[in-house]
């Protein structure tokens, strides 16, 4: 008993002594002697396993240890050292012999309850805590809080506050045992500024020069669009710049000696910037080397520099290796030779002149092994695979990886800025592994909408599929809500103000008819119906019991196919439609007859090259059609004014010449003739990062077979406004011009309607045009790029005008416009937008017109 007693006070005096004095190594033992652990506990713990600190602290059953002596010492050092107790001790709970029971007491230092930041904004405090990551139940140690001390300040230091101050506060949870509440107090101080900049060794440059080359750590000075706030991130970005700038201009040996910051006030700072600029190289010969494929003559051209420039060595890196248009990528990756190497060596240097070898390996040609597809959660395969332009056993190219990813950007199935194509060479054998990385999004589209016209209120529903799978539509297991996965495309639309107009339309579209090759299977419905008769308010000059009516009925059928010349990226589209129109006491200003019926037989042709890279937010491409809408001749085939009346037929609708003229009107367009163009042209092009200039030019011309029956009453163009039309009846192309209110910028034009008794003409004016012209340029910046809610900021500036006879054409004389617009892509709904536009040119008897005009858009327009 007594022997215990000794060995546990021993113990204990151990403990202690490495508690409270951690630095001693050695301690004076006379009497050692060595034990065999029969058995090790751990108590004291709640929330650590016994286990797994059993083998940390290597006391294990069998072991032989010698006590008192340095086997325990170093076990109670590492737990110390593992900071997460506040106590440690080991006991020797019995002795028999030469066997030990060892209990090793550990005090848990205490879990966070709560934390939180005071000081700073409630939006701050959330960033930080994000950025943290600290949540309830972890320990509370020394190091977990210098490490919430510094992120705190490395964040604010990256804004600019370089005195910030974090107090951490530590206070028991009086509810939850062993755990604490844990409060960080920020205070953020004054930001910090640079009051100068000074370049030490420059002379072949200014420091008014160097300054401009360092974009974002600036002096402070009175323009207050030139940030002066020092931020570390940014301070090394531009001392890239500032080596980038020197090398451009030939000074290869430019280098930063040493840089220095002098805080001269507790918001201002000195920057001083020593450089060592060296002299200025040029070239005096550039050959190439290993290259066996290509003549030297060819790739000189393709790196533009040449004897006698600057030793540029950025822009060499980039037209060799860096660019998309680099030697390497266009002349050896776009055509197999992934495996190879373009190398630039400064084989002799003489004074200020360097002789260059462009060293090349080529390598190789690589083929494609395997594809594989991954991410594509609702989206089948194989509608993936028929957009690749990457097949096993092709010679890999670069140039096909970017067309495919395009051509996935373009399906809408996926997030665009997250196709991540991975290359995975496979040297040994000469072969490459391409996995398309995909994320699924959601582009079904639901639309809900309603808008003012004809003196009401006119409602829309809409539900467009764009994934649709028609293979699917008799699976049950399928309708989750509609058999989905083909990339295929339905869209239902119902228009309605409730009582005197109804639209309704359905279109299908197959972009792989058949599975095997990409000729699109199309085709469509669509009913109009505008019934006066219905109407009880004073519409377009009906009154009460009016009785005007209009209808159309119209049924498409389409194909199209991707065309290999002049490239892959061109498409022809033909199509064969049918229109059907029924006029009741209709208002002539409108289609120029007001009675009878109309039927229409149209061949379509569309030719079109689509490079766009992205369809909600493109930021490189273009997108150009030509189109032609064609009917038969008929008049070519029938009797001269074939609409005359027969003199039996004149005595049937009486002596008055007007109404002589209606039945002639209606007779004349029963079988409607015409030829339609259209020209439609985008251009798309990143300025900087994701600031984009777009550029868009449009064109239509509806012409006529026989001068007699002149242009047709309808498919002509009415400009002005959004382009949108919540009422747009049938029979005319509606196209946008912002700034000016809808239809505005059409003429309205006199046209002969009949002759009266003494010969006199009378006519009728009619609001519509046969050509029209139209250009756009924008400025486009993203607000957001997620799937979930894509949005971009604009500004634009526009110019149109329309004209009824081709003869009064003048592309000169356009009504201009400009202003700004948001733009929002939300998943469920589609692209939705608002411009507000200020129109500059006047429209004759309608002051209201133009001036500011705000615009309501949805869709995709490019």
């Amino acid at each position: 008993m007594l022997t215990k007693l000794k060995l546990f006070l021993a113990f204990l005096i151990t403990s202690t002594s490495v508690s409270f004095a951690q630095n001693i190594t050695t301690l004076d033992y006379s009497d050692k002697k060595e034990y065999t652990i029969a058995d090790v506990k751990v108590s004291g713990v709640q929330f650590l396993d016994s286990k797994i600190l059993i083998s940390m602290s290597g006391l294990s059953i069998g072991r032989k240890i010698k006590i008192p002596g340095e086997d325990i010492t170093k076990v109670i050092d590492k737990f110390w050292t593992q900071g997460l107790f506040s106590d440690v001790k080991i006991y020797a709970d019995k002795i028999e012999g030469d066997q030990i029971w060892l209990t090793i007491y550990l005090k848990e230092r205490p879990r966070l309850s709560k934390f939180v930041i005071t000081g700073i904004k409630k939006s701050d405090a959330t960033e930080l805590t994000e950025k943290l990551k600290i949540k309830p139940g972890i320990q509370v140690t020394d190091n977990s809080n210098q490490l919430i001390i510094n992120t705190i300040k490395h964040h604010y230091k990256e804004k600019g506050f370089f005195n910030t101050k974090v107090t951490l506060t530590e206070k028991s949870d009086t509810i939850n045992k062993n755990k604490v509440l844990l409060t960080a107090t920020v205070v953020k101080g004054d930001k910090v500024r640079i009051k100068t900049i000074d370049f030490i060794g420059n002379v072949k440059y200014s420091d008014r020069k160097l300054h401009h080359v360092l974009k974002k750590t600036r002096e402070v000075s009175l323009n207050i669009f030139k940030p002066s706030k020092f931020i570390e991130k940014e301070y090394i970005e531009d001392k890239k710049k500032l080596q980038d700038f020197y090398s451009k201009n030939g000074y290869r040996d430019f280098n930063i000696d040493s840089d220095s910051i002098v805080q001269i006030a507790p918001n201002r700072i000195n920057l001083f910037i020593k450089i060592h600029e060296g002299k200025q190289f040029h070239i005096r010969k550039i050959s190439f080397i290993g290259n066996t494929k290509y003549p030297s003559s060819i790739l000189a051209r393709a790196i533009i520099l040449k004897k006698g420039d600057v030793y540029d060595r950025i822009t060499l890196n980039k037209k060799l290796n860096d660019d998309e248009e680099s030697l390497r990528n266009s002349f050896y990756s776009d055509n197999g030779y992934l495996f190879s190497s373009v190398t630039p060596i400064e084989a002799k240097i003489d004074n200020d002149s360097i002789d260059l070898e462009i060293h090349i390996v080529e390598g190789p040609q690589a083929t494609i092994n395997r594809i594989t597809i991954a991410g594509n959660t609702k989206t089948n395969e194989n509608v993936v695979r028929r957009e690749l332009f990457t097949k096993p056993g092709d010679l890999f190219s670069r140039a096909d990886i970017v067309t495919s990813v395009r051509r996935l950007a373009q399906l809408g199935n996926f997030d665009a800025e997250k196709i991540d194509p991975q290359v995975q060479p496979n040297q040994a054998d000469g072969t490459v592994d391409i996995k398309f990385n995909l994320v699924e999004k959601a582009n079904d589209q639901l639309e809900i909408s309603g808008g003012w016209g004809y003196n009401s209120l006119v409602g829309t529903v809409g539900l467009k599929f764009n994934n649709f799978a028609s293979s699917d539509i008799f699976n049950p297991k399928a309708w989750r809500p509609v058999p989905s996965g083909d990339g295929q495309s339905l869209s239902l639309r119902v228009q309605s103000n409730g009582s005197w107009m109804r639209s309704i339309s359905m279109s299908f579209v197959d972009p792989w008819f058949g599975g095997k090759k990409p000729n699109t299977f199309s085709f469509s419905l669509q009913n109009q119906v505008y019934d006066y008769s219905k109407n009880i308010a004073n519409v377009l000059g009906g009154k009460n019991g009016s009785t005007q009516r209009f209808s159309l009925f119209s049924a498409s059928i389409g194909l199209g196919r991707r065309l290999k010349w002049p490239d892959d990226n061109f498409t022809l589209s033909n199509d064969f439609s049918y229109q059907h129109y029924s006029l009741r006491d209709w208002k002539d200003q409108w289609f120029t007859f007001t009675n009878g019926t109309s039927n229409t037989v149209t061949f379509g042709t569309t030719f079109s090259r689509n490079t766009i890279d992205n369809p909600q937010y493109p930021r490189n491409g273009s997108l150009f059609s030509i189109g032609l809408q064609i009917t038969p001749p008929f008049s070519l085939f029938r009797k001269a004014n074939f609409w005359q009346l027969s003199p039996s037929e004149v005595q049937f609708y009486g002596p008055d010449p007007n109404n002589i003229y209606l039945a002639e009107q209606a007779k004349k367009y029963q079988l409607i003739e015409y030829h339609k163009w259209s020209f439609r042209g985008s251009w798309v092009n990143s300025i900087v990062g994701n600031l984009v200039f777009s550029f868009n030019s449009q064109f239509g011309y509806l012409g006529y077979f026989n001068k007699y029956l002149g242009y047709s009453p309808f498919e002509g163009y009415v400009l002005g406004g959004s382009g949108m039309s919540w009422n747009a009846m049938g029979g005319r192309e509606i196209v946008g011009l912002r700034g000016y209110a809808d239809y505005t910028v059409t003429p309205n034009t006199q046209i002969l309607k009949y002759r009266d008794a003494n010969n006199n003409p009378v006519f009728s004016t009619t609001q519509i045009a046969n050509i029209y012209t139209k250009m756009t340029m924008e400025l486009r910046y993203p607000i957001s790029l997620q799937p979930q809610a894509l949005i971009y900021a604009l500004v634009f500036t526009e110019g149109g005008n329309s004209w009824y006879h081709f003869q009064d054409l003048n592309p000169f004389a356009l009504k201009r416009s400009a202003g700004i617009g948001l733009r929002a892509f939300l998943p469920m709904i589609g692209s939705i937008g608002v411009d507000w536009g200020y129109g500059f040119d006047a429209i004759p008897g309608n002051p209201s017109a133009n001036k500011g005009q705000f615009h309501f858009t949805m869709g995709q327009q490019f």
